[in-house]
């Protein structure tokens, strides 16, 4: 099998140079009869990015930037107006990569607060890993947040070459502070943008300053194209996992784009996001492999929880850290020619968890059977081959709490939260939303006296979820 040339990482004045040898592994699972025709994956993950902030959600002009580039992928492809994700950054790329919510990954009550916990353990199945055995080569460029100790980096998961933030962005405040303190304690340093390929330990490249965190999103675009250019010369598929570090706090746009809206920082961002994916999109046409490539544009919480971010959540309630809609709901748009219908829009329950399944599905993979997944292979509905989603309902945690379910159009929330504060509330009832009737979750138990059989459903979907954990064979969890 012809290896790939060699990746060129792209880091400001800073260029690596480092050799890449075929995967072990993967040379071992598969022929290049058994690759051919499978398709290239590119999915794009943004950061604390809110449902309404791109054009074909309300957003775009009246955000200030249009989103032509964006808005193209729904045109070509299917959007989803009810595709939900968990409340908080690392247990919604744990359950991203792995189609298992990140209660069964994640921190446990009595484990230490600052435990390895907070990401994913070695023995998780990422994405990745599962598509090194259908003959993938995987990058992934921008921010990981999902381990960075030894053994659970992105290139100790499945990805053979990685550049990015193992961590969150908001540690680019630290280097600018004047009341930084480093000797507070051992393990305090600064943020570093890292690089590794399989088989090595990463390096650190340069500090994420405020200054790095401008450019940040420039250099990831970078190297994905690199890598898109070096891959398809290759005789294998490949999958770019391209995780921009924006939205999240502080939202500082490039140079280039800094007061280009005249909207403020939020608004040149968007316009810089829709210009990076229009370059992705353009190198795929270049190469002549966009008919062969299944393109996602999503992201990974709603707006921050935090005033001064100005996200966008268009008509849902609340952001990020909350159990409302404008914590679950955000953008997600997929696009493959010839294969998912083009200018397709559902308002049926989906959910992150499933992205895992039914990509197995399209590259004819199989998932793996001894552990509890949570997705569902969404295949069918995608393809247009059913208008119904395999997926009615979900579960809500923040952190390792539970706080209600969706079914359908129905929301039970066993908690409530104070939208300014935060603040948890117990209630001596649950709370009770019909979606459709009251989307901004304003009204508790509307219509509800009419409706009383909708506790049945609600409360199976919690009690099968709690029995799923008892009987998960994997938890406690262990190394």
């Amino acid at each position: 099998m012809k290896p790939a040339a060699p990746p060129f990482f792209l880091t400001g004045l800073t260029i690596l140079l480092l050799a890449l040898t075929p995967s072990q592994g993967t040379a071992e699972a598969s022929t290049a009869e058994d690759i051919a025709g499978k398709p290239n994956i590119v999915l794009v993950l943004m950061d604390n990015f809110g449902w309404g902030e791109v054009g074909v959600y309300g957003g775009g002009v009246m955000r200030g930037a249009p989103t032509p580039n964006i808005d193209s992928i729904a045109a070509q492809g299917m959007r989803l107006t009810n595709f939900n994700v968990e409340a908080e950054c690392t247990p919604s790329r744990s359950a991203l990569l792995t189609g298992r919510y990140g209660i069964r990954t994640r921190q446990r009550e009595n484990s230490p607060p600052r435990g390895v916990w907070y990401g994913i353990t070695k023995w998780e199945i990422t994405l990745a890993e599962l598509l090194e055995q259908q003959g993938y080569i995987s990058g992934i460029f921008g921010k990981w947040h999902l381990g960075d100790t030894e053994g659970r980096f992105p290139t100790d998961q499945g990805f053979d070459e990685w550049i990015g933030l193992p961590r969150s962005s908001d540690r680019a405040f630290w280097p600018d502070s004047n009341s930084f303190q480093p000797d507070a304690h051992p393990d305090i340093r600064f943020a570093y943008v890292m690089s590794s390929r399989k088989g090595e330990e990463p390096t650190d490249i340069e500090v994420f300053d405020r200054a790095k965190r401008t450019v940040m999103d420039r250099e990831i675009t970078d190297n994905t194209l690199d890598f898109i250019e070096r891959q398809a010369s290759s005789q294998q598929p490949f999958f770019a996992f391209v995780t921009y570090t924006q939205t999240h706090e502080p939202v500082d746009p490039h140079p280039d784009f800094y007061g280009s809206t005249g909207h403020g920082s939020f608004a040149d961002v968007l316009a810089q996001t829709d210009t990076y994916v229009g370059e992705l999109l353009s190198k795929l046409d270049d190469l002549g492999l966009s008919d062969d490539t299944i393109f996602i544009f999503t992201s990974d919480n709603g707006r921050e929880g935090v005033p001064r971010s100005f996200g966008f959540t268009g008509p849902w309630r609340s952001g990020m850290f909350s159990p409302y809609e404008g914590s679950l709901r955000v953008p997600f748009i997929i696009r493959w020619p010839e294969k998912i219908p083009a200018q397709r829009v559902s308002n049926e329950v989906v959910h992150q968890l499933d992205v895992f399944p039914t990509i197995a599905k399209f590259v004819g993979a199989e998932t793996p059977q001894d552990r509890v997944l949570d997705g569902v292979d969404q295949s069918r509905f995608f393809m247009g081959k059913t208008d119904d989603s395999a997926r009615e309902s979900l579960v809500i945690y923040i952190g390792n709490t539970l706080f209600g379910a969706k079914w359908r159009d129905w929301k039970i929330l066993l908690k409530e939260m104070d939208s300014d504060t935060y603040a948890v509330q117990d209630i001596a009832y649950p709370s009770i939303y019909n979606l459709i009737v009251d989307p901004k979750e304003e009204v508790p138990e509307l219509n509800y006296l009419n409706d009383t059989w909708i506790d049945f459903p609600l409360y199976q979907v919690i009690e099968d979820h709690e029995a799923s954990l008892a009987n998960d064979p994997q938890l406690p969890i262990g190394d």
